[in-house]
């Protein structure tokens, strides 16, 4: 099931060409709107990637940007590939709308970098600690719906092992804080270090500690975020590069080559202050026996 990328990779593609085509034309979000009588908001969305395209709407909008009928035809088809379901669909409700793009851009990927400051990433997550984190953050949840959206994340971590196609790099920075910060009690935690550990010998999985006597950074200002890199398949250069940023209602998608830059900057510059491998998994080893008591 993992290797179901659903719609994701088409719904980027077939954006980012609508508004290349857009730009190209000289024609705002709000113009393009007002002349195919839709919301802006709609619009965005095709563009961004986040739903699924009706070969009618893309085809106004390239007779309206003034494309070549060969490159009409392209998107059009394209369109078509936009409504595949991805595995995750199968959870419904679990996954907010906002999180189902991120979901098949991870899928997708071929490289994951990951700072957290505040909790294990979900790929990483064991089952009792990310019960516990739902507990905290939505208490309002039924438990059925909890273990729906726990399952969910369980599923996202088949990637981490799949063979087709190929399975991501993971690299994992990983705030001190993160390992001595409580979820649920000592016995949730000290089988989620258990698990860091385990998961941090597997060849494509690289797991690294900041620690607290780095003091302040990059990191601390820009708050947590990930980056996804994508292979070439079958195209001359890959899609390109996403950085991705959670917040409490809904989440940022940047693509743009100096955004993407930035960030990488301080990628770099956190990977100069952590611990290296060897040296954070003793530090999760002495946090699991001294803190945890695992």
């Amino acid at each position: 099931m993992a290797e179901d990328m659903g719609s994701t990779v088409p719904r980027r593609r077939l954006g980012r060409a609508l508004r290349d085509l857009r730009t190209e034309a000289g024609i705002t979000l709000d113009a393009a709107a007002e002349a195919l009588e839709c919301s802006r908001q709609k619009v965005w969305r095709i563009e961004s990637g986040l739903g699924s395209a009706r070969s009618v709407d893309v085809r106004a909008m390239c007779e309206l940007y003034r494309a070549k009928n060969e490159l009409t035809r392209a998107l059009v088809a394209l369109a078509g590939e936009t409504k595949a379901k991805g595995w995750w669909h199968a959870y419904g409700d679990a996954i907010p709308d906002w999180f189902e793009l991120y979901v098949g851009l991870e899928s997708a990927a071929s490289r994951l970098r990951f700072y957290k400051n505040s909790l294990v990433p979900g790929i990483l997550q064991s089952r009792d600690y990310a019960l516990g984190i739902y507990r905290i953050d939505q208490p309002e949840m039924s438990e059925d719906d909890r273990e729906r959206a726990v399952e969910l994340r369980l599923q996202r971590q088949s990637l981490l092992t799949r063979r087709l196609p190929k399975a991501p790099q993971v690299e994992v920075v990983l705030c001190e804080s993160v390992l001595l910060r409580p979820v649920d009690n000592s016995a949730t935690m000290a089988d989620q270090l258990r698990r860091l550990l385990q998961l941090g010998e597997q060849p494509n999985v690289s797991i690294r500690v900041l620690p607290l006597i780095a003091g302040p950074h990059h990191g601390a200002v820009g708050g947590e975020f990930v980056l996804l890199d994508f292979p070439l398949g079958n195209r001359s250069t890959p899609d390109p590069s996403v950085v991705y940023s959670e917040s409490w209602t809904g989440a940022l998608y940047l693509d743009r080559p100096g955004e993407f830059a930035a960030y990488e900057k301080v990628w770099s510059s956190l990977l100069t202050l952590a611990l290296d491998e060897e040296q954070s998994r003793q530090l999760i080893d002495k946090i699991l026996g001294e803190v945890h008591h695992g």
